[in-house]
């Protein structure tokens, strides 16, 4: 979602001065909030520590204590604890740096060039002036003398140069200096350090994946480089952690580092105005490189270094093709083989699939599990499963004979095991001796302007070679669909005096309140309260849903509080910042980011929110979108396992997670109008995928739309995306939001459809906040359209009306307990 931009005025609430010790931040928070909870502190400083990659490592690291260590970069103050927008703004009492980080970690900082870089830092404070979508993506880095940088060689043995990078809502990265490139003072800072120094150490204090070609030159003169995103407000401390060696490095990349922008896949079609074409198709991220451009991947999927050594070994690798649709277990022994470190090692399962007639990208996760901390000598069995069903091809053409099908086609498929995609080798291979169909569903959401798709071609070699065909085009009558499964009205009895609490308690039935209900009050229930920060909630709130008028909070309908997420609640009140996406998930431990979650969700319970607007589970399709760090990958599998973790944890307490944006919101530019061209079958392996996967594990109260087109309809007009695939295929029962206003538009089926009617016919059931908004920003109506179409022959039924309250109240059932002890207490 968005502020209004035409009040917002940049504020970072969450740039706070930085603290220096842990009896600081005791001091700090008795001046705001002694209600954080210091367990959701501890585990969100695990989770960043887990999250951060260690890319390189000579030995150089750990830093121990006993050695001084010279830290270079205005960042190791400025620290980004969190990407921009409203997935990181939240008013926290305090963030840690890094320099205090590693002087809470013991590490013996030169005292000297701290002092230098403190007084410069405190003299030349970051701006964050101007408009919405307008931060800055680095700071300016301090001039370096030379002379300060030998000076300082002479009483350290290591140095640590710090690079920050920032992005996010409404702000891509560029492909510039300061951005997606070093400039060049950072380029001098480094030539100067590499020089004086014989051991130095990068750390990358980044949201986004960035370019890291320059590290070839440099070569082993840069001995260590641990890329640590952003981890909120005990994000630096527990990167001094890793660096120290007080916390074992366990992270793993979730995106693939390419050596070139270009090399990426999506570069010829990301970040236009009007529309994006996904040429690419399912070849997104390591499917298109390990496939067609081995050569070009500077750092793989899934590979992260620790501290500590480990074998893997096989014990037992068995599929069945005949039963479960191919369940496939893997058993790995995984034993510490290092003499000094502990540590912690994610195995990765991935399945070869043969070409077949539908072309298939070279390896697919297809299941991971990682171990507790061993120590040397240690060892643990995993046991990986997955079934070869879960990673059927979906056929958008007929050419193997099943249109609208997922499909196993024949041949053999590899199960590989390694700690990354390109060191996974087979374990066992599983024919499958005929076409299998494991789904059959009906086309959705198809494209409709013609443009040609990536697929698989070999060369006279047998080597993999890009080739192009014409995407499938859609075919349903979309009228008709629609049509032929409009709800049956649930007959109007005026008010009986039955309140949800009566239907709550078992003594009426749901039908029965509904019935009560007149097309106002229906209405009513199809969108949230007028603005945000809604005085129904607490201060500070996204926006208020539910019991929005006093009639309907007379028939005992509560105010249903939403706050942004996903990085923490984004109210008045002081709360915790905790780990972006991309730090969650490259910790590759469900476990614990669930944990972590389930300590949010009591932090909702304190601070009054209903509904936490996360987590975010779009692909990164491209490493220069600005929303990059609220997601969790490039893989549906690791955005599927990453977003199931988190919505239970949250509803564990009792409250709604809701995941966003729902779907294909792949870049920030002209967000709100750009619409994804992109074929049904990537919509459904790809960018659908860890949705599914997120409802089927998971079952969130709530989903997202978002603002984007999906083949030239709005999300939040997706009859195709909300009503025939959420709905009716995944079978989903919970409410579904738009993102904070919505773009105007007309049924081009049913004319008399237009905005909000249009909407709720969709399935898309709450219009969020809900009222009329000014010229300035994105369209919003609030329940004119409605009333209106609801008089008209083709316009909206009270029975579609009907079913949208029915959603809306199933959540306010849902919440019941969280709301009724809110209004005891």
């Amino acid at each position: 979602m968005t502020t209004n931009p035409a009040t917002e005025t940049g504020d970072r609430s969450h740039v706070r001065p930085p603290v220096e010790s842990v009896a600081q931040i005791s001091a700090l928070l008795l001046d705001t909030d002694p209600t954080l909870d210091p367990a959701l502190a501890r585990t969100a400083r695990q989770a960043a520590a887990e999250g951060a990659v260690l890319l390189r490592n000579d030995g150089t690291l750990p830093l121990g204590t006993d050695a001084g260590v010279a830290v270079f970069g205005r960042v190791q103050i400025d620290w980004f604890a969190v990407g921009y927008g409203s997935g990181g703004d939240v008013k926290v009492p305090y963030v840690w740096n890094l320099l205090a980080g590693l002087r809470d970690a013991g590490v013996q900082v030169d005292e000297e060039l701290a002092q230098v870089y403190t007084t410069w830092t405190a003299e030349n404070r970051p701006s964050y002036e101007g408009t919405w979508g307008q931060w800055p993506h680095h700071f300016p880095e301090m001039p370096i003398d030379p002379a300060l940088v030998t000076d300082a060689a002479t009483h350290a043995e290591t140095a640590v140069v710090v690079i920050g990078r920032a992005a996010g809502e409404a702000r891509e990265s560029v492909l510039e200096p300061g951005s997606f490139y070093l400039t060049d003072d950072e380029r001098m800072l480094l030539d100067h350090v590499t020089t004086a120094f014989a051991r130095t150490v990068v750390v990358l204090d980044a949201g986004n994946v960035m370019d890291l070609s320059w590290l070839g030159d440099y070569g082993d003169r840069i001995g260590a480089v641990l890329y640590a995103w952003q981890g909120g407000m005990e994000g630096a401390r527990a990167v001094a952690a890793v660096l120290a060696g007080e916390i074992a490095p366990s992270g793993k990349l979730t995106d693939t580092i390419a050596h070139t922008y270009s090399d990426y896949p999506s570069a010829a079609n990301f970040g236009h105005s009007d529309f994006n074409v996904y040429a690419e198709d399912v070849f997104v991220g390591y499917r298109y490189f390990e496939t067609f451009a081995p050569d070009r991947v500077q750092f793989p999927f899934g590979f992260g270094l620790g501290y500590a050594a480990f074998a893997l070994t096989v014990i037992e690798a068995t599929a069945d093709a005949t039963t479960d649709a191919g369940l496939v277990r893997v058993t790995v022994e995984v034993r510490n083989t290092d003499a000094v470190h502990s540590g912690k090692e994610t195995v990765q399962a991935y399945l070869a699939a043969p070409d077949g007639r539908l072309g298939k990208p070279a390896r697919a996760l297809a299941a991971f599990a990682k171990t507790g901390l061993l120590a040397p000598g240690e060892s643990e069995r995993l046991t990986l499963e997955f079934r070869l069903a879960d990673l059927a091809s979906y056929d958008d053409s007929g050419v193997t004979g099943h249109r609208s099908a997922f499909v196993l086609e024949p041949g053999d498929y590899a199960v590989l095991v390694g700690t990354d995609v390109r060191s996974a080798s087979v374990a066992l291979t599983v024919p499958v001796a005929e076409l299998q169909v494991v789904r059959q569903v009906a086309e959705a959401a198809a494209a409709r302007t013609p443009f040609q798709r990536m697929t698989l071609a070999r060369d006279d070699s047998g080597a993999a070679v890009v080739a192009w065909e014409d995407v499938p085009l859609a075919t349903v009558d979309r009228r008709e669909r629609i049509l032929s499964a409009l709800p049956a009205e649930i007959p109007a009895t005026g008010d009986r005096g039955i309140t949800l609490d009566a239907v709550a308690a078992g003594r009426a039935t749901l039908d029965g309140f509904i019935a009560q209900l007149s097309a106002e009050e229906l209405s009513l229930l199809a969108r949230g309260d007028v603005t945000m920060h809604s005085p129904l909630g607490a201060p500070g709130n996204a926006g208020v849903l539910g019991g929005v008028s006093e009639s309907l909070r007379a028939k005992g309908v509560p105010p249903i509080t939403t706050t942004d997420g996903p990085s923490g609640l984004r109210l008045s009140a002081y709360a915790s910042l905790l780990p972006s996406g991309t730090a969650l998930a490259s910790t590759w431990n469900p476990a614990l980011v669930r944990e972590l979650a389930a300590l949010h969700g009591q932090e909702m319970l304190r601070k009054g929110s209903d509904v936490l607007l996360s987590p975010g589970m779009n692909i990164h399709r491209d490493p220069l979108c600005g929303r990059n760090f609220e997601y969790f990958s490039e893989d549906p599998l690791v955005t599927g396992r990453f977003g199931a973790a988190i919505v239970q944890g949250v509803q564990s307490a009792g409250v709604s997670a809701c995941p966003k944006h729902f779907a294909a919101n792949n870049q920030e530019t002209n967000r709100t109008r750009n619409d994804s061209r992109v074929s049904e079958r990537a919509l459904r392996e790809i960018y659908l995928r860890g949705f599914e996967l997120c409802v089927a594990e998971a079952q969130p109260r709530t989903i997202m739309t978002s603002y984007n087109q999906i083949n030239g309809v709005w999300a939040h007009y997706h009859y195709d995306l909300v009503t025939a695939i959420l709905r009716e295929e995944w079978g989903y029962t919970g409410c579904v939001i738009t993102d904070w206003w919505m773009e105007d538009a007309a049924d081009p089926d049913f004319p008399d459809l237009t905005d909000n009617a249009y909407r709720v016919r969709a399935q898309v059931d709450v219009l969020m906040p809900g009222g009329v908004k000014t010229s300035q920003g994105p369209q919003a109506y609030a329940d004119e359209t409605i009333l209106q179409s609801l008089a008209r022959p083709d316009g909206i039924t009270i029975a579609e009306l009907q079913r949208g309250a029915r959603n809306v109240l199933g959540l306010a059932l849902a919440l019941a307990p969280v709301l009724a002890r809110r209004t005891d207490a």
